[in-house]
């Protein structure tokens, strides 16, 4: 069975981003975003610095101060937000699957992780912060979460 690890810090990245484009105010604190999605204080902080460096969220101090979206909802993606925390998508060891070659009969292991990752690819660029607030998916990645082998 083909396992998917998410961090901690792209899944906290995630929900936190999407508490903000939830959001009906124009700015959220990061307590108002750690009390609504479990997610413990100190790590936010580091999590939402790193989402403000890659131009994903803005942010303003003092009393009228918070964070928010640099750009719509719609225009987003769940890949984006797990780059900006994590790095590549899909690495091997560390490194991008491109630059790692097999030997011998194992050589086509290298097509199989290139592959993975344009799939990888293809759900996390469509799928955007808009789709999750709006609770509905892409026709095709609903398609794959509907299949009850997914499931299992």
């Amino acid at each position: 069975m083909l396992v998917m690890r998410l961090s901690a810090r792209a899944d906290y990245a995630l929900r936190a981003a999407i508490e903000l484009a939830s959001a009906t105010d124009s700015h959220v604190t990061a307590d108002r975003i750690a009390r609504a999605q479990q997610i413990p204080g100190k790590f936010l902080e580091t999590i939402l610095t790193q989402l403000r460096r890659a131009g994903l969220i803005r942010s303003q101090r003092g009393p009228e101060g918070g964070f928010w979206l640099a750009r719509p909802a719609d225009e987003i993606s769940l890949a984006e937000i797990i780059r900006a925390i994590d790095g590549p998508l899909l690495g091997v060891r560390g490194e991008r699957p491109e630059n790692i070659a097999y030997p011998g009969a194992a050589e086509p292991l290298q097509q199989v992780w290139i592959a993975l990752r344009a799939n990888e690819r293809a759900i996390l660029e469509e799928v955007t912060l808009g789709h999750i607030v709006a609770g509905e998916l892409p026709p095709s990645v609903q398609l794959l979460a509907d299949n009850p082998k997914a499931w299992v």
